[in-house]
C-alpha cells in the first residue's frame, strides 16, 4: 500500500521488496538539498540481499535502478546506492558511508 504522505518513498519501497532484502532502507535526503520541504527527489538505498551474490558492483547498481527506473526517470533526481550481500553487511558491521554535503546544483 503506498503512502498519501511519502508516494514516491511507498512505491520504491514496493519495488526494492522484489529483492527480498534481509535489511532494506530507503533514506530520503532531500532536506539536504535546495529543494521545497516535503520533496522526494533525494534517496540513499541500502539493500542487502542474497541476489547480489556473484554480482559486481555495476550489475548490482544496475538492478536497483531497474527496479526503480519509473521512479529515477520521474520524481526522483538523485539516488545513491549501497547494495551488499549480507556477508558483505556484517563484514562491514552494518554500516555504510554518509552523504556527502550538497554542493548547490541547480536551484529549483
Amino acid at each position: 500500500m503506498i503512502n498519501a504522505d511519502k508516494p514516491v518513498e511507498s512505491s520504491m519501497r514496493k519495488e526494492l521488496e522484489q529483492f527480498r532484502p534481509v535489511h532494506l532502507e530507503l533514506i530520503n535526503e532531500s532536506h539536504m538539498h535546495n529543494v521545497p520541504e516535503g520533496s522526494e527527489s533525494h534517496f540513499k538505498v541500502v539493500v542487502v540481499s542474497d541476489r547480489f551474490q556473484g554480482q559486481n558492483l555495476v550489475s548490482r547498481h544496475r538492478m536497483v535502478n531497474k527496479a526503480l527506473e519509473s521512479q529515477i526517470s520521474g520524481p526522483v533526481h538523485a539516488l545513491s546506492v549501497h547494495a551488499m550481500t549480507p556477508d558483505e553487511w556484517f563484514d562491514k558491521g552494518g554500516s555504510y558511508p554518509d552523504s556527502p554535503a550538497c554542493l548547490g546544483g541547480n536551484k529549483l
